[in-house]
């Protein structure tokens, strides 16, 4: 417990995150950079951008929900205090996607507006299985569905995305780099502390089991609605716009499909969930594919 308490204190927080990878930025990226002319003129992609961005902030806002609230439902105190750098996390992850939605050009007072209209309803159903767990003060299931199934959804969602912009917007490619930095910690704490608290509590495995699968169900869904909306990549393509590179899982993604993205990313999921939850003792339960 020693060490437990040592890696997710909160000087450790405090040494590798504010005072390391995030010094110097602003909302995640350098003091200057600005969302690509591309990006801002062309209403496909603009629009492409909004909507992508709003899945974002929906999802943090169900990560920053579920961190804050599990923190008096945790047993012990080391937990506590990881959960409170957390929640710090969390909020930071929605500000800095909130505030791409401004840099977007959405309107202060046209906000929450704009979420409710682009908001998967498959994401809204994930936020809500998981906060129900929050709500109970079920730690443990609260903990394998936040810091296992949604951070590690979280946690493959920005890689993709990062490699997809990291040519061709730096800018949102940096914001996205400190947040997967962010998430490799939320999952290492999950794994780390919540395998002792299976074993202890043998009789929440079927529960837990049965939750992960309405997750991941939830969660494939909002993967399939967002690749069939997209238009970006078929909108550059019509008008000459070379994609670069994008090498994510050792695929090319700037010469795939949509559905090939989807794919490879729910296959990239899917897996890590199988890999995450054995290492916890939980038995990974297939989802229904939408």
């Amino acid at each position: 417990m020693a060490d437990f308490l040592s890696a997710y204190s909160i000087q450790n927080w405090l040494e590798s995150c504010p005072q390391a990878y995030l010094e110097g930025t602003e909302f995640g990226h350098a003091p200057g950079e600005t969302e690509p002319e591309l990006l801002l003129a062309n209403a496909v992609i603009h629009e492409d951008a909004i909507r992508g961005t709003v899945q974002l902030v929906v999802g943090e806002r169900c990560a920053l929900a579920a961190s804050s609230g599990l923190i008096n439902a945790a047993p012990d105190e080391g937990s506590k205090r990881f959960l409170a750098t957390q929640t710090l996390d969390e909020a930071r992850h929605v500000e800095i996607f909130t505030q791409r939605l401004y840099d977007l050009g959405v309107k202060k007072e046209a906000l929450e507006d704009t979420i409710k209209h682009y908001a998967n309803p498959n994401l809204v159903q994930f936020a809500g299985v998981l906060l129900e767990k929050v709500d109970k003060k079920d730690f443990v299931a609260g903990v394998v569905g936040q810091n296992i199934v949604l951070e590690g959804m979280a946690f493959s969602v920005f890689e993709m995305m990062y490699a997809l912009n990291q040519e061709m917007n730096p800018k949102f490619a940096h914001t996205l780099s400190g947040t997967i930095a962010d998430e490799r910690r939320h999952v290492g704490f999950g794994e780390n502390r919540i395998g002792s608290l299976i074993k202890a509590h043998p009789e929440k495995k079927a529960e837990i089991e049965r939750m992960q699968k309405d997750l991941s169900y939830f969660m494939l869904a909002t993967f399939a609605d967002a690749f069939r909306a997209n238009q970006a990549a078929a909108e550059m393509e019509r008008i000459g716009q070379d994609r670069g590179h994008a090498v994510y899982q050792g695929v090319d993604l700037a010469t795939m499909e949509p559905e090939q993205m989807e794919a490879v990313l729910a296959d990239t999921v899917l897996k890590e969930f199988k890999i995450r939850l054995g290492r916890i003792g939980v038995e990974y339960q297939t989802p229904v594919r939408p």
